[in-house]
Parts: structure tokens; C-alpha cells; sequence
């Protein structure tokens, strides 16, 4: 072995979803050139930040990856620790929120060099330059320090995801993963990249509007296989949308299904793609598995999508999804976003009375509606600063800063107020939607005698004395965030997607 690179993921908010792809993806490189690779998830490791301290006591160097929000608590926790033990060990940030803001990232003691974006082959750099005595300023996808100051080395030429190796699936602890979420799952992706340029997405900044995906062979032929070998129940598509080569799409849940291996899987994708497809596409890819799709959605309102730019959004499409996908046995689940720089009461309300259409109409459709929050190198920030939205300057205040909380200026008070009865209401009105004689007898009874009351409240947009929500609330809970990727409940405040 040539060295060793200890690989560290924080802990997250909710059950993890399975083991980080990304770590797996930086490890299948390294040890394709002969590399020792130690991987700790704080999902399921309870004593996380020792076992680390004693992996990186001969390590190259610490890698973290991470996300916005509170991954970033244990990041700051375990480069601070270990830079005190280790002083001389090269301390590396990768993910999501370093790529976005390296500079910043590069402002803390404990960081010693950034990834910037696609991270395989310039974290193999980087390990290959330690292991020979080298100086890591020259690696290309990198910032780091240099005498003090910082410097932000060429980008990396993008590698086709055809050309890398397998995700290093054999290091998970299958098992442990199983036990912390009640499911055997794989996190997978089948590509990176969105074409669309939406104003409050962080994909097109991070991967600049390229689709890079696998062949569909490979993926059919790689996901049966894992399925077997690892007795996998859901495969989760991490990508950020799915298919948008259709015929690639297409291909892969035919593969799936001509296997004869049988597992749920979900993805997300845009409901343009979707409706692109025919009845018995849709059909194909229930047949392979898929048992649910997430679309963002966002709002019903043409000129919060003009807004948002998602002019490839059409309100009409969001019901021949949901119609589709029902024939199919599909389960949706539509995003939703509220409080966006522009949006109106009256953008609102179509949004809702829209959205409370299709539950009416479509069973299989749940709702994840969210106060709009700005995250790190989103197009729209110039506009957000003129606004007056704060934005932070170091990782302390993104670790600080609470997602899924309103930090809108525009939106507080009475107007704040009003929009969560909306949000009660038409949360409501959805579970209403979905009541089933399977139900007990009384939650069935509620649901009957609130649902006259709910509808003329979402028509009218009349919010006074919400007894049908006290009753409600009474008898059940409901769901207001759910996953896009799996369709699962949220935890309030999360920035992950499990």
C-alpha cells in the first residue's frame, strides 16, 4: 500500500439514507492506485470522532465531506480535533458547500485544501503527491494555502462517469445501515447534472448545466447485481434528475426488469421528461420497480415560475404526471416551494387550489411544501442581498443557520402567520384526499367531517377559528416534508434528502 486516506462523512438529521456515495466513489479511485482507504459515517458509528483521531494517527490526510447545514457541526468537530492531535496532517473539505464556497471554506485554521466539485481524481492527486513528498499546490481542482495565502489552482477537466470505477460498495457495513434506518437500502446515481437553470438551485452552479450519466447497461447490470449480492430492498437514484436522456431512462428499467431481480427504486426528475413518455413507459417503469418519483414542482403560478426560471415547468404536465404515474402504481411526490422573492398571496392561492386539484383527483400524490431558502452560490443572491436576506460568512453561520426556517425579510408576522394556516390547511386536505376504508373507524370519521369544511376554506381562503385542524390534530399527525428522493417523511429542519 502506498499510503492511507481516512475519508470522514458527519452526521446528518434523520435516519441516514445508506452509506455517503460520495465517500464510496473517492475510495473506489484510491484504491484502484493501491491506496488504503478508511471510511467513517457518524450515521452509525456512535463513537465517530475516535475512531477517526486513531485512523488519521498515520494517514496522508483527512478527508471531509459535506453538505449546508448541520453537517457542518461535525466537520468543524473532527478537523478542529484532528488538527490539534495532528498538526502536520493535511485536513481536505470536499462536498457540496466547500465546492460552492472554497474561499470561505479556506478561511478556517482546521482547512488545509478544498475539492472543488467532481472530486475522484484530484483527492487521487492530492494523495499521490503526499505519498511521494510532494507539494499539493499544484493539483488542479484544488484550493489551498500557500505561504499564508490562499489560491485557487485550474479547474479539473470533467471525467465522464463511464470512465471511473464502481462505488467501493464492498466497505459498507450493510447491516449497520439497515439497523439505523429499518431498511436495506443503496444510495446509487446514474448520472450528475441538470440541463435547466432554475434561480434558487445550487445543481447548475455545482455541475454547471452538463449531464453526465452511465450507459444504461451498466447500471441495469451493476444494480442486480449489487441487489443480489447485498439483499438490497430500495435502491435510492441520487441524480438530480433522472431522465432526462429518456431513452437512456427507458433502457435501464427494461434491463431491470428483463433481470428477473426483483427491488423497488425511486428518483427525481421533471415532469416534462415524465410526460414525455406514453402510458406504457410510465407502465415499464413501475414493472422494473420504481415505486416513487419526486418533481420539484415549486408552484402553480406562471409568474413565480417565470420567477424562478422554470419556463419548461407547465401546470398541465404536473396532472398528466400524477395521471400517469397512478396507472403505473407509482407514488408522487410534488415539491413545493412558498415565500420566493416576488410571490404574491394571490401566487399562493393558485398554487394551492392547483395542488388541492390533483390530490382530489390522484391518490398517489403527497405534497413537501417549504419556505424558500437561499443556500450557498444560488443564482439570485445579488437580488436576495438587495432585499436585505443576511448572508453568512463563515462556516459557523451556515452551520448556524437553521434550514426550513423563514430567514425571509419579506415574510413575517401576520403575512408568515397566514401562510402556515394555508399550509395546515391544504396539508390537511390532502391526507383527506387519501382516506381509505382500511383506516380506523374514527380517523375515517374526522377525515368525513372535515372535509366539506376544508375545501370551502381552501376556495374561499378563509382561515378564522381552524377547528377542523384542532380535530384533525386530535386523531392524527400529518406529514409536512417529504423526501424527493424516497418520498418518506422529513424531519423539520434537515438539508439532506434521505
Amino acid at each position: 500500500m502506498r499510503g492511507k486516506v481516512v475519508l470522514f462523512y458527519p452526521a446528518y438529521e434523520g435516519p441516514p439514507l445508506s452509506a455517503p456515495l460520495c465517500l464510496l466513489s473517492l475510495a473506489s479511485t484510491l484504491r484502484a492506485a493501491d491506496f488504503e482507504v478508511v471510511i467513517v459515517d457518524a450515521a452509525i458509528v456512535p463513537d465517530w470522532k475516535s475512531l477517526v483521531l486513531k485512523e488519521a494517527a498515520d494517514a496522508l490526510c483527512l478527508g471531509v465531506s459535506l453538505l449546508t447545514g448541520p453537517m457542518i457541526h461535525g466537520a468543524i468537530e473532527i478537523a478542529t480535533a484532528a488538527k490539534g492531535l495532528y498538526p502536520k496532517l493535511p485536513v481536505i473539505f470536499g462536498g457540496w458547500h466547500p465546492s460552492l464556497l472554497p474561499d470561505e471554506t479556506l478561511n478556517e485554521a482546521f482547512v488545509d485544501a478544498v475539492v472543488r466539485g467532481q472530486g475522484e481524481l484530484t483527492l487521487l492527486a492530492v494523495a499521490e503527491a503526499l505519498a511521494n513528498g510532494r507539494s499539493i499546490e499544484a493539483v488542479h481542482g484544488l484550493s489551498c494555502k500557500s505561504d499564508g495565502r490562499k489560491q485557487h489552482n485550474p479547474e479539473r477537466r470533467v471525467q465522464r462517469l463511464e470512465s471511473l470505477p464502481t462505488p467501493a460498495f464492498d466497505l459498507v457495513d450493510f447491516d449497520a445501515y439497515e439497523r439505523a434506518c429499518g431498511l436495506r437500502k443503496l444510495a446509487y446515481a446514474t448520472s450528475v447534472g441538470c440541463p435547466y437553470a432554475c434561480n434558487y438551485c445550487t445543481d447548475m452552479v455545482f455541475y454547471k448545466r452538463r449531464f453526465n450519466a452511465l450507459p444504461a447497461e451498466r447500471v441495469a447490470d451493476e444494480l442486480a447485481a449489487l441487489v443480489v449480492r447485498y439483499r438490497i430492498e430500495e435502491v435510492a437514484l441520487l441524480d438530480s434528475n433522472f431522465p432526462v436522456d429518456i431513452h437512456r431512462a427507458l433502457d435501464i428499467a427494461r434491463g431491470i426488469a428483463d433481470s428477473g431481480v426483483k427491488f423497488r427504486w425511486t428518483f427525481q426528475a421533471s415532469t416534462d421528461f415524465l410526460c414525455r413518455m406514453s402510458e406504457d413507459e410510465v407502465r415499464l417503469l413501475g414493472k422494473s420497480g420504481v415505486s416513487h418519483m419526486g418533481f420539484g414542482t415549486e408552484s402553480t403560478s406562471e409568474d413565480v415560475l417565470k420567477l424562478m426560471n422554470k419556463r419548461h415547468q407547465r401546470v398541465n404536465e404536473m396532472f398528466e404526471t400524477a395521471r400517469k404515474a397512478e396507472l403505473a402504481g407509482i407514488r408522487v411526490t410534488f415539491n413545493l416551494i412558498f415565500g420566493y422573492p416576488g410571490e404574491t398571496e394571490a401566487d399562493r392561492i393558485i398554487t394551492f387550489r392547483t395542488m388541492s386539484d390533483i390530490a382530489r383527483q390522484f391518490h398517489n400524490v403527497s405534497f413537501s411544501p417549504n419556505i424558500f431558502t437561499p443556500y450557498p452560490g444560488i443564482p439570485i443572491w445579488p437580488q436576495l442581498r438587495a432585499l436585505g436576506v443576511y448572508e453568512p460568512k463563515s462556516l459557523v453561520e451556515w452551520m448556524n443557520m437553521p434550514l426550513g426556517a423563514n430567514l425571509l425579510p419579506w415574510l413575517q408576522g401576520n403575512e408568515l402567520a397566514r401562510l402556515q394556516r394555508m399550509l395546515d390547511y391544504f396539508l390537511l386536505n390532502s391526507e383527506v384526499c387519501r382516506t381509505r376504508e382500511s383506516y380506523p373507524l374514527l380517523r375515517r370519521g374526522v377525515r368525513r367531517m372535515v372535509q366539506a369544511p376544508v375545501r370551502w376554506r381552501l376556495r374561499s381562503s378563509r382561515y378564522f377559528f381552524p377547528w377542523e385542524l384542532w380535530l384533525a390534530r386530535a386523531t392524527e399527525r400529518v406529514a409536512s416534508r417529504r423526501s424527493l428522493v424516497t418520498g418518506q417523511e422529513l424531519p423539520k429542519q434537515t438539508a439532506s434528502a434521505c
